[in-house]
């Protein structure tokens, strides 16, 4: 047996009360913005593409690395993010990211070739994290118990919307121009969302922070990151949400190849992973004191493995597309929604399930719960996707396989539990 995690089941972990009874209106966008940082960053350039790829010559292989050096940056520096607001302040780190992220994107309207694009891109996921990952700490800070999951819930609505805005907002913005426009669109955003910020309050007291030394830091990661029930969990969420990230990570091969779609049809996949993201999120919201939360993600869990194999049978029954919409097409976009809806049923909780198995480390605990999630989905649009998505079959497989490998995660993690044991 390996050796004693110092984490404990969420249910076990003295809280703190929360600092207040509700969230308002404008700390909830102001929230619900921040995580959108990432859908628009990724999902609004798939559109631009081919357009990229015809001024800088570039394949599809490395249109891709556009979304994986992203991804593979964002993962990287994660692990950071977390413990700097452990040490600075919450407040400090997001302000500081975000400038550093808008520097990378408007800089990317300057580009002169695909290759300096993409050390752009790396500029941008190294900065971004440190205001997604950090605003589900301060959901955290701020309220406890079935509040923190309403909200975490109320964001998760709000930031549905991203994944399918962002493509159709991206094909908009096409139409002024070159794909120099997408860039500079999404700069403005982070821009507002800069300015939102600012007005947020500060969640993490003087007294309450870590010494700011390389040591201390790095040793709240290596506390936190040897913890089997940590990484059980955090294997459990990434492997979930891989099911479902699956199909964004391959929009743009999934649309324009497998479905014979344009620039502007990017609806037909994100429009039901949307309305399927914001459903499940409504229920996570109203389960909140009707449902213990580790039952609610089983729930997630076992819906989508359900899911997942029901997609598998719908695409048997959709033939080869040679462009425009029919009931074919509704097959093979069915199949993502419903997986959607089941993922959005456990992505909010487990987050809250990571953040409480470390109550007075939670930068640290954001930072190593992301990592996994980020490695495997950098992986996934640099790698699986291009080799998967030669049909909706293989597609739909692959999304089976990582649904049933987190479930076989989450499932070990309770049994675990139920016998007492951490290691």
């Amino acid at each position: 047996m390996g050796a004693v995690s110092t984490a404990y089941p969420a249910s076990h972990v003295p809280q703190p009360p929360p600092r207040r009874a509700t969230a308002g209106p404008r700390i909830t966008l102001t929230l619900a913005s921040l995580a959108m940082i990432g859908p628009f960053t990724i999902d609004t350039v798939f559109p631009a593409f081919s357009r990229i790829g015809a001024e800088f010559g570039g394949d599809e292989l490395g249109l891709q690395q556009l979304v994986s050096a992203y991804l593979a940056a964002f993962a990287v520096m994660s692990i950071f993010h977390g413990p700097l607001s452990d040490a600075l302040g919450r407040k400090k780190v997001m302000i500081g990211g975000l400038i550093i992220y808008l520097i990378g994107m408007f800089a990317c309207v300057l580009a002169p070739n695909l290759g300096s694009l993409i050390l752009l891109r790396v500029l941008q996921g190294m900065s971004a994290g440190a205001a997604t990952i950090v605003s589900r700490v301060v959901i955290r800070d701020m309220f406890s118990g079935p509040e923190a999951q309403r909200l975490m819930a109320q964001v998760m609505m709000i930031f549905s919307v991203a994944p399918a805005v962002a493509p159709i907002l991206g094909g908009w913005l096409l139409l002024l121009g070159d794909w120099r426009w997408v860039f500079a669109g999404v700069g403005l955003y982070g821009l507002v969302v800069l300015i939102l910020t600012t007005r947020l309050p500060e969640t993490l007291p003087r007294e309450q922070r870590t010494p700011l030394r390389v040591g201390a830091l790095l040793g709240s990661l290596v506390h936190v990151g040897r913890s089997p029930v940590m990484l059980r969990v955090a294997a459990a969420s990434a492997f979930g949400f891989a099911s479902q990230f699956l199909f964004i990570a391959a929009a743009s091969l999934f649309v324009v190849d497998l479905l014979g779609l344009g620039e502007q049809d990017f609806w037909v996949l994100f429009g039901p992973l949307v309305i399927a993201m914001m459903s499940g999120a409504w229920v996570v919201g109203r389960a909140s004191e009707l449902m213990e939360r580790s039952r609610l993600i089983t729930l997630g869990f076992a819906g989508t493995l359900l899911a997942t194999l029901v997609n598998l049978v719908l695409v048997q029954f959709a033939p080869e597309f040679s462009g425009g919409l029919s009931w074919a097409l509704l097959l093979a976009a069915i199949g993502p929604g419903l997986i959607a809806f089941t993922v959005a049923l456990l992505f909010a909780p487990i987050q809250l399930e990571v953040l409480d198995l470390f109550p007075h480390e939670r930068g640290a605990a954001a930072s190593m719960g992301t990592f996994f999630g980020l490695v495997l989905n950098a992986l996934l649009a640099g790698v699986v996707a291009p080799v998967v998505a030669t049909s909706l079959t293989t597609l739909a497989l692959t999304a089976c396989a990582f649904a049933a490998v987190g479930s076989l995660f989450w499932f070990w993690h309770r049994a675990t539990i139920g016998t007492g044991r951490t290691a």
